[in-house]
């Protein structure tokens, strides 16, 4: 079984693999012509940037007690998520839903082709939602780890 030590660093890595992709949401992201994610700072992603942002930090230095909020920011980020896209993608969203979103991601990079009939993540969205359940994972590990520990 893994050590204390590693399921910290674990938390650490993933959460800044999450905080640098979040960042291209707060500067927009190209790759030549490609557009992966347009700035979104003046929107409410700019207000949860900066709260992701202090629990992290919380976490960095009072670790013993900032692994919970920042476990259970993690998992209202992902139901957020998880709501916002993937229970559209799997159930279904009406049409003027899809509409508007494949308008508002018209330009946006995607592995998978958009869709008529349900909405489909982007490519940027697709390894949000990946960095956020990593971290989700690591840091409930942790938290569990670090309690048996006590």
């Amino acid at each position: 079984m893994r050590d204390r030590k590693t399921f910290k660093r674990l938390c650490i890595v993933t959460n800044c693999l999450l905080l640098v992709w979040f960042f291209f949401d707060m500067t927009g992201l190209s790759i030549g012509s490609t557009v992966l994610v347009e700035s979104a700072w003046d929107s409410i992603d700019g207000i949860w940037f900066l709260i992701f942002i202090g629990f992290f930090a919380f976490f960095m230095f009072k670790e013993k007690y900032g692994k919970y909020p920042l476990a259970g920011f993690h998992l209202l980020w992902f139901i957020i998520q998880f709501t916002s896209h993937w229970y559209l993608t799997i159930f279904g969203a009406s049409d003027e839903k899809i509409a508007g979103y494949n308008r508002f991601f018209a330009d946006t990079y995607r592995i998978i082709p958009a869709s008529d009939s349900r909405i489909v993540p982007d490519f940027y969205h697709i390894v949000l939602h990946i960095f956020i359940l990593l971290a989700l994972v690591f840091v409930s590990l942790y938290c569990v780890k670090r309690r048996s520990a006590n």
